[in-house]
């Protein structure tokens, strides 16, 4: 009986960790279908964030954000926090924003997992029907 139950606990423990937002995700550019590099999303005190740990492209690899606006403007593009302050509500992390470090405008931003291995990430401004989204896939 015991044994049933540790299986049990371990089986949905595994469940719920596979369905968890943070880790690694490769970014695959919405219009172009190119992978263009990889974004770790973290929680830091309850909000998520998630910032470019990896840029494929190397002629891109030392760009600055020189059109981002405030504490973010001419930082390196890699590492640049670019998820800043979603929580969770009802499977949708949402309330937060997504900077796109091309433009650097700012866009409100919602995320959802689609199945185990990729991520929805739509950002958009006013409602989400007036925005865009990628499909990030995560990595192990």
């Amino acid at each position: 009986m015991k044994l049933k139950l540790l299986i049990a606990i371990l089986f949905f423990t595994k469940i719920s960790f596979s369905q968890t937002i943070f880790g690694k995700w490769k970014t695959v550019d919405d219009e172009t279908g190119k992978e263009k590099g990889m974004v770790e999303i973290y929680e830091h005190k309850g909000k998520v964030y998630g910032k470019i740990v990896e840029i494929f492209e190397q002629e891109h690899r030392h760009q600055k954000c020189e059109k981002c606006e405030g504490d973010d403007k001419n930082k390196p593009i890699l590492g640049l926090v670019i998820i800043k302050g979603l929580t969770k509500n009802e499977g949708v992390y949402d309330g937060g924003k997504i900077v796109d470090p091309k433009n650097g405008k700012k866009y409100h931003c919602k995320m959802t997992i689609d199945g185990k291995e990729k991520l929805i990430v739509r950002g958009y401004i006013g409602i989400p029907l007036f925005g865009r989204s990628q499909t990030w896939i995560r990595q192990k």
